[in-house]
Protein backbone atom coordinates (compact mmCIF):
# COMPACT_ATOMS: atom_id res chain seq x y z
CA UNK A 1 0.00 0.00 0.00
CA UNK A 2 1.75 3.62 -0.75
CA UNK A 3 1.52 6.40 1.00
CA UNK A 4 -0.02 8.41 -1.72
CA UNK A 5 -2.78 6.43 -2.42
CA UNK A 6 -4.19 6.51 1.09
CA UNK A 7 -7.02 9.15 2.22
CA UNK A 8 -4.51 11.71 2.88
CA UNK A 9 -6.74 12.50 6.16
CA UNK A 10 -4.86 9.33 8.04
CA UNK A 11 -1.18 10.13 7.03
CA UNK A 12 -0.91 12.64 10.17
CA UNK A 13 -0.50 10.07 13.06
CA UNK A 14 -0.41 6.55 13.29
CA UNK A 15 -3.15 6.23 15.31
CA UNK A 16 -5.45 7.78 12.68
CA UNK A 17 -3.30 5.12 10.22
CA UNK A 18 -4.48 2.30 11.87
CA UNK A 19 -8.17 3.64 11.98
CA UNK A 20 -8.14 4.37 8.32
CA UNK A 21 -6.82 0.66 7.96
CA UNK A 22 -9.13 -1.13 10.16
CA UNK A 23 -12.34 0.89 10.68
CA UNK A 24 -12.61 3.19 9.02
CA UNK A 25 -15.45 2.77 6.12
CA UNK A 26 -16.29 -0.45 7.37
CA UNK A 27 -20.01 -1.20 7.17
CA UNK A 28 -21.06 -2.01 11.26
CA UNK A 29 -24.49 -3.69 12.60
CA UNK A 30 -23.88 -3.80 15.98
CA UNK A 31 -25.38 -1.80 18.55
CA UNK A 32 -22.88 -1.06 20.79
CA UNK A 33 -20.36 -0.14 18.42
CA UNK A 34 -23.09 2.30 16.59
CA UNK A 35 -23.44 3.56 19.60
CA UNK A 36 -19.93 4.46 20.25
CA UNK A 37 -19.30 6.09 16.99
CA UNK A 38 -22.93 8.07 18.02
CA UNK A 39 -20.61 9.13 21.51
CA UNK A 40 -17.06 9.67 19.86
CA UNK A 41 -18.22 11.46 17.05
CA UNK A 42 -20.31 13.93 18.95
CA UNK A 43 -17.08 14.33 21.30
CA UNK A 44 -15.45 15.53 18.33
CA UNK A 45 -17.32 18.66 17.40
CA UNK A 46 -14.94 20.85 17.16
CA UNK A 47 -12.01 19.04 17.83
CA UNK A 48 -9.42 16.96 15.50
CA UNK A 49 -9.97 12.90 15.19
CA UNK A 50 -6.77 12.23 16.57
CA UNK A 51 -8.02 14.10 20.05
CA UNK A 52 -10.85 11.69 20.18
CA UNK A 53 -8.54 8.27 19.18
CA UNK A 54 -6.48 9.30 21.86
CA UNK A 55 -8.74 9.56 24.22
CA UNK A 56 -10.94 6.57 22.87
CA UNK A 57 -9.81 3.97 25.75
CA UNK A 58 -10.60 6.69 28.44
CA UNK A 59 -14.20 6.97 26.65
CA UNK A 60 -14.62 2.78 26.69
CA UNK A 61 -14.35 2.85 30.36
CA UNK A 62 -15.84 5.79 31.35
CA UNK A 63 -18.91 4.51 29.57
CA UNK A 64 -18.73 1.12 30.36
CA UNK A 65 -17.75 -0.03 26.97
CA UNK A 66 -20.77 1.60 25.51
CA UNK A 67 -23.31 -0.61 27.48
CA UNK A 68 -26.30 1.76 26.34
CA UNK A 69 -29.29 0.29 29.40
CA UNK A 70 -26.52 0.60 32.18
CA UNK A 71 -25.92 4.67 30.88
CA UNK A 72 -29.52 5.51 30.30
CA UNK A 73 -29.60 5.03 34.15
CA UNK A 74 -26.81 7.64 34.51
CA UNK A 75 -27.44 11.23 34.77
CA UNK A 76 -26.28 14.91 35.27
CA UNK A 77 -24.33 13.66 38.55
CA UNK A 78 -22.71 11.17 36.99
CA UNK A 79 -21.02 14.03 34.37
CA UNK A 80 -18.63 15.60 37.38
CA UNK A 81 -17.71 11.44 38.30
CA UNK A 82 -16.20 11.00 34.93
CA UNK A 83 -14.97 14.59 34.70
CA UNK A 84 -12.40 13.81 37.32
CA UNK A 85 -11.88 9.95 36.94
CA UNK A 86 -11.57 9.71 32.82
CA UNK A 87 -9.42 11.04 29.95
CA UNK A 88 -12.32 12.28 27.95
CA UNK A 89 -12.91 15.72 26.60
CA UNK A 90 -13.78 17.35 29.71
CA UNK A 91 -17.01 19.14 28.32
CA UNK A 92 -19.94 19.22 30.46
CA UNK A 93 -22.73 19.16 27.56
CA UNK A 94 -21.07 16.28 25.30
CA UNK A 95 -20.58 13.78 28.78
CA UNK A 96 -24.11 14.32 29.89
CA UNK A 97 -25.26 14.07 25.98
CA UNK A 98 -23.87 10.29 25.67
CA UNK A 99 -26.56 9.39 28.58
CA UNK A 100 -29.46 11.30 27.14
CA UNK A 101 -28.40 9.68 23.79
CA UNK A 102 -28.44 6.09 25.66
CA UNK A 103 -32.43 6.67 26.63
CA UNK A 104 -33.35 7.92 23.16
CA UNK A 105 -31.11 4.78 22.04
CA UNK A 106 -33.32 2.23 24.19
CA UNK A 107 -36.58 3.93 22.39
CA UNK A 108 -35.40 3.49 19.08
CA UNK A 109 -34.61 0.29 19.86
CA UNK A 110 -38.17 -0.29 21.01
CA UNK A 111 -39.43 1.24 18.06
CA UNK A 112 -37.10 -0.13 15.01
CA UNK A 113 -36.11 -3.34 17.02
CA UNK A 114 -32.27 -1.73 16.98
CA UNK A 115 -30.07 1.10 16.69
CA UNK A 116 -28.46 -0.88 13.67
CA UNK A 117 -32.15 -0.61 12.10
CA UNK A 118 -32.65 2.76 12.38
CA UNK A 119 -29.58 4.34 11.24
CA UNK A 120 -29.23 1.90 8.59
CA UNK A 121 -32.91 3.18 7.32
CA UNK A 122 -30.74 6.71 5.78
CA UNK A 123 -28.70 3.95 3.11
CA UNK A 124 -31.36 1.41 2.59
CA UNK A 125 -29.37 -1.03 4.28
CA UNK A 126 -26.80 -0.81 1.88
CA UNK A 127 -23.53 1.56 2.03
CA UNK A 128 -23.31 4.04 -0.48
CA UNK A 129 -20.18 3.71 -2.37
CA UNK A 130 -18.66 7.07 -3.53
CA UNK A 131 -15.76 7.56 -6.24
CA UNK A 132 -14.00 10.75 -4.92
CA UNK A 133 -10.38 11.30 -6.59
CA UNK A 134 -9.55 13.73 -3.80
CA UNK A 135 -9.98 14.72 -0.32
CA UNK A 136 -11.29 18.25 -1.61
CA UNK A 137 -14.69 16.48 -3.20
CA UNK A 138 -15.58 15.14 0.20
CA UNK A 139 -18.24 16.42 1.81
CA UNK A 140 -18.72 17.47 5.07
CA UNK A 141 -22.61 16.97 5.06
CA UNK A 142 -25.19 15.18 2.74
CA UNK A 143 -28.73 15.95 2.49
CA UNK A 144 -28.70 11.79 3.62
CA UNK A 145 -26.90 13.25 6.68
CA UNK A 146 -29.43 15.97 7.51
CA UNK A 147 -32.21 14.01 7.25
CA UNK A 148 -30.34 11.64 9.70
CA UNK A 149 -29.82 14.89 12.20
CA UNK A 150 -33.38 16.03 12.06
CA UNK A 151 -34.45 12.19 12.55
CA UNK A 152 -32.39 12.01 15.98
CA UNK A 153 -32.62 15.64 17.32
CA UNK A 154 -36.67 14.75 16.94
CA UNK A 155 -36.18 11.81 19.07
CA UNK A 156 -34.18 13.56 22.15
CA UNK A 157 -30.62 12.79 20.90
CA UNK A 158 -27.56 15.82 21.11
CA UNK A 159 -24.66 16.24 19.17
CA UNK A 160 -25.67 14.80 16.29
CA UNK A 161 -25.81 18.00 13.64
CA UNK A 162 -25.84 16.94 10.05
CA UNK A 163 -22.00 17.20 9.82
CA UNK A 164 -21.47 14.98 12.79
CA UNK A 165 -23.83 12.56 11.06
CA UNK A 166 -21.86 12.40 7.86
CA UNK A 167 -18.87 11.56 9.76
CA UNK A 168 -20.79 8.47 11.69
CA UNK A 169 -21.81 7.32 8.44
CA UNK A 170 -18.59 7.82 7.01
CA UNK A 171 -17.12 6.39 10.18
CA UNK A 172 -19.46 2.78 10.14
CA UNK A 173 -19.31 2.27 6.84
CA UNK A 174 -22.97 3.52 5.64
CA UNK A 175 -21.06 5.53 3.52
CA UNK A 176 -17.52 4.36 1.62
CA UNK A 177 -15.75 7.80 0.98
CA UNK A 178 -12.11 5.67 0.71
CA UNK A 179 -10.87 7.87 -2.07
CA UNK A 180 -10.75 5.37 -6.10
CA UNK A 181 -6.96 4.97 -5.42
CA UNK A 182 -7.46 4.08 -1.93
CA UNK A 183 -6.38 0.03 -1.50
CA UNK A 184 -9.20 0.00 1.47
CA UNK A 185 -11.96 1.37 -1.07
CA UNK A 186 -13.02 -2.36 -1.91
CA UNK A 187 -12.31 -4.43 0.98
Amino acid sequence: MTETNICAWALNHPLEREYHDREWGVPVYDDRILFEFVTLEGAQAGLSWITILKKREGYRQAFLDYDIAQLAQKGEHDVEVIIEQFDVVKHRGKIASVFTNARATLELIQEYGSLSNALWQFVDNQPLINHWESMSQVPASTPTSKAMSKFLKKRGFKFVGETICYSLMQATGMVNDHLIDCPKKHR
